[in-house]
């Protein structure tokens, strides 16, 4: 049966006001597919690059990755997800800005009791972004030293919360004083102010100039190459963002160079390209965060119909925490 819902179109890309909520005619889910009404959306600064036009998109596309809800309706062929359940999802493609949009039932996950719509919302793209990092791009454990870029940003937070339970020693590096405590507050031993110094010299000085054993950078172009200068001898550097523009391009001969060096630029998605290995990543972070390893803040919400708010606070850094928007 097809329905009426409200969802954000960019029919242009530019400034917030660019993003309007629109009346959208949904069909019956197909085969394969559910219904789900949400009742929360989350909020990631890649939403700010696309609806820009910095990430080029298709002209009326929608935006949004990732959303929690309940399942209003199954097409054929759906027997692991049901009418009633609570689900949430982070990689069904663009389109989470909505009241309600059919997505494929295998990219769904089942809430359990103990975690709320919006912790969901709230915590399922960034948390399964620090889940693939510390679980299999490196595999944290007692003994390493792990050094976390933007600390005291929403991933970078859950970063050092969860690689300072499984047992590392957690250098962080934010921008200010207030970022720096934020940063101790999530879980790092050590935060320093990159906006002050040589910060490449005093992570080599915190670490008796042996330098870290996997290196998180989600900064990019600002951070990179002093990001290389902070990994041990045959330490890993995780490229895995470029808040700050792209990562300069190098000759490989430079990882050999400064140590023989691993270097990797990784993605949330292929980590859960396929459903199986999707529900078991995000039963890990749904038991981390029953643990008390990883913590679900919220910083503000705003209702899908004030989404250009939700942007520009986001832009003007006004908030700490995720961001919600609700239908």
């Amino acid at each position: 049966m097809t329905t009426t819902v409200r969802a954000i179109r960019l029919q242009e890309f530019g400034a917030p006001e660019v993003m309007q909520l629109t009346p959208v005619e949904l069909p019956a889910p197909a085969a394969g597919e559910a219904r789900v009404r949400h009742t929360a959306i989350g909020f990631n600064f890649i939403d700010v690059y696309q609806r820009r036009g910095t990430y080029p998109l298709p002209v009326g596309t929608g935006l949004g990755h990732e959303a929690a809800g309940v399942v209003e309706a199954v097409g054929a062929g759906v027997t692991d997800i049901a009418v009633g359940d609570r689900v949430a999802y982070m990689n069904a493609g663009l389109g989470a800005y909505a009241e309600a949009r059919n997505v494929p039932a295998d990219k769904l996950v089942k809430l359990p009791d103990n975690l709320s719509d919006e912790q969901a919302a709230a915590v399922i793209f960034k948390g399964m972004t620090a889940q693939y990092l510390v679980r299999h791009t490196h595999a944290v454990k007692p003994g390493d030293t792990v050094l976390v870029h933007a600390a005291a940003g929403a991933v970078g937070q859950i970063l050092a919360g969860w690689a300072k339970a499984l047992g590392a020693r957690v250098i962080g590096t934010a921008g200010g004083a207030a970022k720096c405590e934020r940063a101790r507050a999530a879980g790092c031993d050590i935060a320093i102010d990159y906006s002050q110094g040589d910060w490449v010299r005093q992570v080599r000085d915190a670490t008796g100039g042996q330098g870290v054993t996997v290196v998180y950078d989600a900064v990019g172009k600002d951070t990179f190459m002093g990001s290389l200068d902070c990994a041990q001898t045959f330490g890993l550097v995780v490229l895995y963002g470029g808040a700050s523009g792209p990562a300069p391009a190098i000759e490989p001969e430079i990882l050999n160079k400064k140590g023989c060096l691993f270097l990797t630029r990784p993605s949330v998605f292929p980590h859960n390209a396929d459903p199986a290995r999707f529900r078991a990543n995000a039963k890990d972070l749904f038991d981390a965060i029953a643990a008390g390893h990883v913590k679900v803040e919220i910083g503000a919400r705003f209702p899908l119909a004030e989404v250009a708010r939700a942007h520009e606070a986001a832009e003007r850094r006004e908030t700490t925490g995720a961001i919600l928007l609700l239908p």
